[in-house]
């Protein structure tokens, strides 16, 4: 196998149309056998460059050997591959005498339970929310009518809180184990647009997203798997020992208790109500920093423009996006995060009597705006005042303050309160739009988001929405809209475990972005794999098959 890498072509040559330039390339014939597989195309825009995609691909044809020999000195970016790597789970265990539980059926659940099925153990998983088509009702009811359904929102429900987002595939985490890949590999599978194996920023939008984390869940359910929806995680059953021994589960109010030794903990940044269950439990947890801030929303035109230049016109060249940064003069760091090319601002609460943000696109990309969250970092001192009444909790006390606090600048109506920037910038309160309208998926309210925030908090973000305009052209137009609150970036704690993944209640396995290690939907899936290999290799070898020689 060949590997090219840096292989440059303009952007109107599409991938369906490589081949071609790919034989010039290796100087072989149309009749020449090859196959080829893209393994990562990412868009060159740098200024006084012509635009080009860059892709890395793996090409497999006759008489490789000689064609080696013959090119390679001259051609410095090839690379020799014996084979292509690929994610391996080869383990001999036996099963346990109890199917281990689930709670959680979000992305680290979602592939923590599809590993434990392939290995035969029948999982049980647990989702407080409901089917994906069920939740995709009564989010669209709270969008329009304002009932807000606290199991079954933007937050909770089948597919995690990440079903309703952008659907962003990128992640920061080193992939030496190929989970990253393996995680593509079964959504593509499971219906996931090819490109999502190789594109740089890879995304499915809230609409592929929905049909994907259906067939994921019929493959669950078909390897002996059982999904219990509208059900929670109420307590944990522990031994004598401080191990876990069981399960004690709510649905439609009757308890039932199962006996397990190995329980998955899969609950999202969002699961308050468990939080308080595991610190009554006794489980090691601890404060993590997080962020707060606002929405902000500009037309998709200005920031392709901004971004594509010349190019932004082109049919080729999905909508464009940014990620920015700015260190204020208040030591606080903002910065962008959860860009929506072409989507919209969502409402996002779970709990009754707040208002919560968030963004979301469809696979298309083809709303009239853009728009990003607008964070300021917060640290544990920023919520100290709470830590006497709630303890490791303190920052869902904080949390909790500004999203009633937006409630009540909303009119107390789930409407979500809006400023345009110049007016946040300048202090003062808005009276009207400009030309950029609001995509908030319910009603919204003027209002000074200086009310809602803290003060340096809105310093820090008014300073750094100046900065961003000396970076992104037209970022700082004085009617962008801000949308408030965004305060569910990340977990506010961490449930802390060790080297074999488990807390210190034993068989207890935190993972994902509510346990406070994975930040997206990627990490966290790749999050629950590695919990589920950890249990797996626990497990005792599975004792060698019976001789059947005479």
């Amino acid at each position: 196998m060949i590997r090219i890498t840096q292989f440059k072509l303009p952007i109107e040559i599409t991938a369906g149309e490589l081949e071609a330039p790919l034989r010039k390339e290796l100087g072989i014939s149309a009749l020449h056998p090859m196959q080829f597989e893209i393994i990562r195309r990412s868009l060159d825009a740098r200024r006084g460059h012509a635009f080009h995609f860059v892709y890395i691909i793996d090409v497999v044809l006759a008489k490789e050997d000689k064609i080696w020999q013959k090119n390679h000195r001259s051609h410095p970016h090839w690379q020799r591959l014996s084979q292509k790597p690929c994610y391996q789970l080869t383990l001999s265990h036996s099963l346990p005498s109890l199917r281990p539980i689930v709670i959680g059926l979000g992305p680290a659940g979602l592939f923590c339970a599809l590993l434990l099925a392939r290995q035969g153990l029948r999982p049980l998983v647990i989702e407080r929310g409901k089917p994906v088509e069920k939740r995709r009702l009564d989010t669209q009811r709270f969008f329009t009518q304002r009932k807000l359904d606290p199991n079954s929102n933007v937050q909770f429900g089948e597919g995690g809180a990440g079903t309703f987002s952008d659907g962003k595939l990128n992640t920061l985490v080193k992939d030496k184990s190929l989970r990253g890949r393996f995680v593509l590999e079964e959504l593509v599978k499971a219906g996931a647009p090819p490109e999502i194996l190789y594109d740089a920023k890879p995304h499915m939008g809230t609409d592929r997203l929905q049909q994907v984390v259906r067939t994921l869940r019929e493959e669950i359910l078909s390897l002996g798997g059982e999904i219990r929806f509208e059900t929670q995680l109420i307590d944990l059953q522990l031994s004598d020992s401080g191990a876990i021994s069981g399960a004690v589960l709510s649905s439609h109010g009757q308890r039932t208790l199962e006996e397990a030794h190995a329980i998955f903990l899969g609950i999202g940044h969002s699961a308050r109500d468990t939080f308080e269950m595991l610190q009554a439990a006794g489980a090691d947890m601890s404060e993590k920093p997080f962020a707060i801030g606002l929405r902000i929303e500009h037309p998709r035109s200005l920031i392709d423009l901004a971004q594509y230049r010349e190019y932004a016109a082109s049919p080729y060249l999905g909508a464009a996006d940014y990620k920015l940064t700015h260190q204020s003069t208040n030591g606080r760091g903002v910065y962008t995060f959860c860009m929506c090319p072409g989507g919209t601002v969502v409402a996002a609460a779970s709990e009754p009597g707040t208002v919560v943000t968030n963004g979301m696109s469809n696979y298309a990309r083809n709303e009239e705006n853009s728009n990003s969250a607008l964070l300021v970092t917060i640290t544990p001192e920023d919520f100290a005042a709470y830590r006497p009444s709630m303890g490791v909790l303190s920052g869902v006390g904080f949390q909790r303050q500004l999203e009633q606090l937006a409630f009540r600048l909303g009119d107390s109506d789930y409407s979500a309160p809006i400023q345009c920037a110049g007016d946040f910038i300048n202090r003062r309160d808005s009276l009207s739009l400009g030309d950029i309208q609001p995509s908030f998926t319910g009603h919204t309210r003027f209002a000074n988001l200086w009310d809602l925030l803290p003060h340096d908090l809105s310093a820090s973000i008014a300073e750094g929405i100046q900065a961003f305009g000396h970076k992104l052209s037209g970022f700082d137009r004085p009617d962008a809209v801000l949308t408030g609150i965004e305060s569910r970036s990340s977990s506010p704690v961490r449930i802390l475990r060790d080297a074999s993944m488990q807390s210190n209640l034993r068989g207890l396995y935190p993972m994902g972005e509510g346990a406070g290690y994975a930040g997206g939907i990627m990490s966290a899936a790749m999050d629950g794999m590695k919990a589920a290999e950890a249990y797996l290799t626990s497990l005792p070898s599975a004792p060698p098959a019976p001789s059947t020689a005479p």
